[in-house]
């Protein structure tokens, strides 16, 4: 995912979320997607719980358009190769389950994709800065 870039930024910047984009590496900009997006689908669920359809509508607007304008946009097929095309894939899976969340107005799809974007946060949070594939 090193090829984040300034595409990556701007594509944060314009789901809402600026406090420290532009000063941030793109380590560290990566981890803001995931957490802004991790951030967006709890605030759909408790939107969901609560009753209210638009809440639960922005947040997961929100949520699929950091997953699609920023980690996917930010993924480098030339240089990730396989695990950039698995991604990908992952991303794409998680959009749909969550569009079909709130089409079906049921929380069960949202905390799978809480729980796969939690993982690949973790396993991105540990690679050190210096040492990133990729991807």
């Amino acid at each position: 995912m090193s090829g984040f870039g300034n595409f990556g930024a701007r594509a944060y910047v314009s789901v809402g979320v600026e406090t420290g984009v532009s000063t941030s590496s793109p380590h560290a900009l990566i981890l803001m997607l995931y957490d802004g997006a991790l951030e967006s689908l709890r605030k759909a669920i408790g939107c969901i719980d609560a009753q209210d359809p638009l809440g639960k509508t922005q947040a997961l607007s929100r949520a699929t358009r950091i997953i699609d304008e920023g980690l996917r946009a930010s993924l480098d097929h030339k240089a990730g190769g396989d695990l950039a095309g698995q991604l990908n894939g992952l991303y794409d899976y998680i959009v749909r389950r969550t569009m079909q969340a709130g089409i079906d107005n049921d929380a069960a799809p949202l905390q799978e994709s809480i729980r796969l974007l939690d993982e690949l946060r973790e396993a991105w949070a540990s690679i050190e800065p210096g040492d990133q594939a990729a991807a």
